[in-house]
């Protein structure tokens, strides 16, 4: 019932349609951690499809909240459960 209804409320996003002046689900998106400096891909998915070892995050994980609706440029302070992380948002594309 769970795959049913999954499927049932599924929806067809054309990548062609995204917008990259912000991040939103699909933007692959390039961050910098302001106090490191250390530098991270990521592409903000459905929560079905997250996986860490491939880049993939949840749009629903703290990060990807975090990051969704930004611009390049932007920063974002994310409670994550390791404390208080700032990222810059470096690049977004498709």
């Amino acid at each position: 019932s769970k795959l049913e209804e999954l499927v049932a409320n599924a929806r067809i996003v054309d990548e062609s349609n995204i917008d990259i002046s912000k991040v939103s689900i699909l933007s692959k998106v390039k961050i910098k951690n302001k106090k490191t400096g250390a530098v991270m891909d990521y592409i903000l998915v459905a929560e079905e499809e997250a996986d860490l070892k491939s880049g993939k995050i949840s749009v629903k994980s703290p990060i990807g909240k975090g990051l969704l609706g930004k611009k390049k440029g932007d920063s974002a302070e994310i409670n994550a459960p390791a404390g208080k992380l700032e990222f810059e948002i470096v690049e977004i594309t498709r």
